[in-house]
C-alpha cells in the first residue's frame, strides 16, 4: 500500500510504524526527518553506490552519521564496496544520458529496491526516500518507482514530495545551522562532468 502526506497526517501516533528512510545525504534528510519523526519510528538507511569518488562518499557519510547522532535516530549503511561495481555495470550504457534522464531513473530504482529489500528482511512496516527534497529530482518518477516496488515486495511505500512548502529551502537553512557539508553535484561520476 502506498501512503501519501495526507495519510500520514491521519496516523495515530500511539503506534508508530517502523519506517526505513533511504538517505542520500545529510542535507536532504534534515527537513524530512522533522516531518516524519512525529509519526514514525525512523531508521536511516545510507545506501548510495552511485556516489563517487570514495572520498566524497565518506565525506557525505560522516555528516549523515552526525545527523543520526544529533537526532538520536539509528543509522544503517548499505554495502558500498560490493555494490559499486554493480552500479557501474547497470549504468554504463546510460553514462551519456542527461541529468534527470534514464540513468537517474535506474539509479533511483537501484537504491529504492535495496531499501525495500532491507526493510522487508528486517521487519519494517514502510519505507521512503529523501530524494524528493531536491528541486533537481522528479518526485513523480521517484514515487512511481516506490509504488511499483511496494507492489512487488508487499511493503508499504510513503509517497512524498519533501520539497513542497519550501522544504528544500528549509533543508538548506538547517544545513547551515548545523554546519553540514553541501555538495555541488548529485553523486555519480557522470553528474560531475555535467
Amino acid at each position: 500500500m502506498a501512503l501519501n502526506e495526507t495519510d500520514i497526517l491521519n496516523i495515530v501516533p500511539a503506534f508508530k510504524k517502523k519506517l526505513l528512510l533511504h538517505v542520500c545525504c545529510a542535507n536532504c534528510v534534515l527537513h524530512p526527518i522533522n516531518i516524519l519523526i512525529e509519526k514514525f519510528d525512523i531508521t536511516m538507511f545510507y545506501y548510495n553506490p552511485n556516489i563517487h569518488p570514495g572520498e566524497e562518499y565518506l565525506k557525505r557519510f560522516a555528516d549523515v552519521e552526525k545527523v543520526s547522532e544529533l537526532k538520536k535516530i539509528p543509522l544503517i549503511t548499505g554495502d558500498y564496496k560490493n555494490d559499486l561495481e554493480k552500479w557501474f555495470e547497470i549504468t554504463e550504457n546510460l553514462k551519456d544520458e542527461p541529468e534527470g534522464g534514464r540513468r537517474c531513473v535506474e539509479c533511483f530504482r537501484i537504491r529504492l529496491e535495496k531499501t525495500a529489500s532491507y526493510a522487508v528482511k528486517n521487519g519494517f512496516d514502510i519505507f521512503t526516500t529523501t530524494l524528493s527534497i531536491s528541486p533537481h529530482k522528479n518526485q513523480n518518477i521517484i514515487n512511481e518507482l516506490g509504488i511499483k516496488i511496494c507492489k512487488e515486495t508487499g511493503i508499504s511505500f510513503f509517497c512524498a514530495d519533501f520539497k513542497k512548502q519550501d522544504g528544500f529551502k528549509k533543508t538548506i537553512q538547517l544545513s547551515k545551522e548545523l554546519n553540514i557539508y553541501r555538495q555541488n553535484y548529485c553523486g555519480c561520476i557522470y553528474s560531475i562532468k555535467k
